[in-house]
C-alpha cells in the first residue's frame, strides 16, 4: 500500500512538473525578430544629390537682328554648319526713321560688347599665364619637400580651370564679333533697301534646336537657331544655396540615370549667385548652378540631357562604417544597439563621416560587431532577439 502511494505520488508530481514547464515554455516570450548589419570596412560617401542636366559648353542662339518676315528655315536639327554659313534669311518691314536709329544704336552696342569681349581674352590669357607660373613655382616646391603633392594637384587644377576660361572667352569674344557683323549687315541692309536679310552661324557646329521653323513675324532678339557642339557638354545642377557653400571646384560628380554607366564630372565652378526657385512641394528655395566638366563624354549623350548627379565633398575609402539606420540619438549622443548572446547591448558612437547610406564609426564598434538596423523605440538593453534570416 505504501509502495503504489508513493508511485502515485512521483507520478502526479513528475507529470505536474511536466506541465508547469510546458506552460513556462509557452508563456515565455520568444526573442524578437530583428534586421541587422554587421560592421565592416569600405568607402564613405558624404555627398549632395540633385537632378541636373547637360548642356552644350558653347552655344550660341542665332538672334534676329531685325524686324522683319521670317522665311521658312531649311535646316534640322542635327545638320552641321559653318562659320558664316546661312541659317536664315528675314524679309525687313519698311522702317521708320526712329527705328533706323535704333538698328545704328544697336550695332554701337553690339561693338562695345566686342571690345568687352576681347578685353576678357586678354586677361584670360593673363590669369591662364600666372597660373602656369604659379604650378611650376609649386612644382619647384613640392620637389623640394616644402609643400605637399596636393598643392602640386591644385595648382595643376588652376591651370585646367584657367585654360578652360580662355577658351570661354574666345568662344564669347568670336560671337561678339559675329553680333557686329549681324548688326553692321541689318544697318546696311535698311540703307540698301535690300530684300533680305541674312542671318549667318558665327561658329561651326550642329544645329541642336530650331525655334520656328516656318513663315512669321520676328522682332530683334528673337532666337531663330541654336548652335553648339554636343560632343563638348557640361553638366548643371542646381542644389540648395546651404549645400552650395560645401561644394568647391575639382570636386568629383558621379553622374547616373541618363540611360548608362556611372560616369564622373568634376566640378569646374559654382556660380556666385543664387536664384529663386519653386519646388514641386510649392516652397520657395534659394538654389546656385554648379557646373562640371565631363571626364570624358560617353557615346549617345546629347545636349539637354537629363541626370542623376551626386557631388561628393568628402570621402573616405577605407573607412570602419555601418549603415546609416544603424544609429539613432540618445542624450546628445550617437548609439546603436548591438547583438551579444542573443540579447541588445546598447553602445555609445562616436561618429565621422555621415553620408546617405553609410556612416563612419571613430569609436564605440569593432569591426564584425552585428547591429540592428531601424531599431524602435520599444527596443531597450538586455532584451532578447534574433538576427531576421
Amino acid at each position: 500500500m505504501a509502495m503504489t502511494f508513493t508511485k502515485r505520488t512521483l507520478g502526479t508530481a513528475a507529470g505536474g512538473l511536466a506541465l508547469a514547464l510546458l506552460l513556462a515554455w509557452w508563456a515565455w516570450p520568444s526573442p524578437r525578430v530583428v534586421e541587422t548589419a554587421v560592421v565592416g570596412r569600405g568607402p564613405v560617401q558624404v555627398t549632395i544629390e540633385e537632378d541636373g542636366e547637360t548642356r552644350a559648353v558653347d552655344r550660341y542662339g542665332i538672334a534676329s537682328p531685325v524686324t522683319g518676315r521670317l522665311l521658312r528655315v531649311t535646316l534640322r536639327e542635327g545638320d552641321l554648319v559653318k562659320p558664316g554659313q546661312l541659317v536664315a534669311e528675314i524679309a525687313p518691314t519698311p522702317l521708320s526713321a526712329a527705328d533706323r536709329d535704333l538698328l545704328g544704336a544697336r550695332l554701337e552696342s553690339a561693338k562695345a560688347l566686342e571690345a568687352e569681349a576681347f578685353e576678357r581674352v586678354r586677361r584670360a590669357d593673363a590669369d591662364a599665364a600666372q597660373a602656369v607660373r604659379e604650378k611650376k613655382r609649386v612644382a619647384d616646391l613640392v620637389a623640394g619637400r616644402f609643400m605637399s603633392p596636393q598643392a602640386l594637384e591644385q595648382a595643376e587644377s588652376a591651370v585646367s580651370m584657367k585654360a578652360a576660361d580662355v577658351a570661354a572667352a574666345r568662344a564669347r569674344a568670336v560671337s561678339a564679333a559675329a553680333d557686329v557683323r549681324a548688326a553692321q549687315a541689318a544697318l546696311a541692309s535698311v540703307r540698301a533697301n535690300a530684300p533680305a536679310v541674312r542671318v549667318d552661324s558665327p561658329v561651326a557646329g550642329r544645329v541642336l534646336r530650331i525655334a520656328e521653323k516656318s513663315e512669321r513675324v520676328v522682332t530683334p532678339g528673337t532666337v531663330l537657331v541654336t548652335v553648339g557642339d554636343p560632343s563638348a557638354l557640361e553638366v548643371a545642377v542646381d542644389v540648395l544655396s546651404n549645400d552650395a557653400v560645401r561644394v568647391k571646384p575639382g570636386m568629383r560628380m558621379l553622374l547616373t540615370g541618363w540611360g548608362g554607366d556611372e560616369i564622373e564630372a568634376r566640378v569646374r565652378t559654382v556660380e556666385p549667385a543664387a536664384f529663386r526657385k519653386v519646388s514641386a512641394l510649392g516652397v520657395e528655395e534659394q538654389r546656385v548652378w554648379v557646373v562640371a566638366d565631363f571626364e570624358a563624354v560617353p557615346p549617345g549623350l546629347g545636349d539637354a540631357y537629363r541626370v542623376d548627379a551626386r557631388i561628393v565633398v568628402a570621402e573616405k575609402a577605407d573607412a570602419l562604417r555601418v549603415p546609416a539606420g544603424a544609429l539613432f540619438r540618445r542624450d546628445g549622443k550617437w548609439h546603436a544597439f548591438t547583438v551579444e548572446g542573443g540579447r541588445l547591448a546598447l553602445r555609445v558612437v562616436e561618429a565621422g563621416l555621415r553620408g546617405s547610406r553609410d556612416v563612419e564609426i571613430v569609436s564605440g564598434l569593432a569591426e564584425g560587431a552585428r547591429v540592428v538596423l531601424y531599431p524602435g523605440n520599444d527596443l531597450s538593453e538586455g532584451a532578447r532577439v534574433a538576427p531576421r534570416r
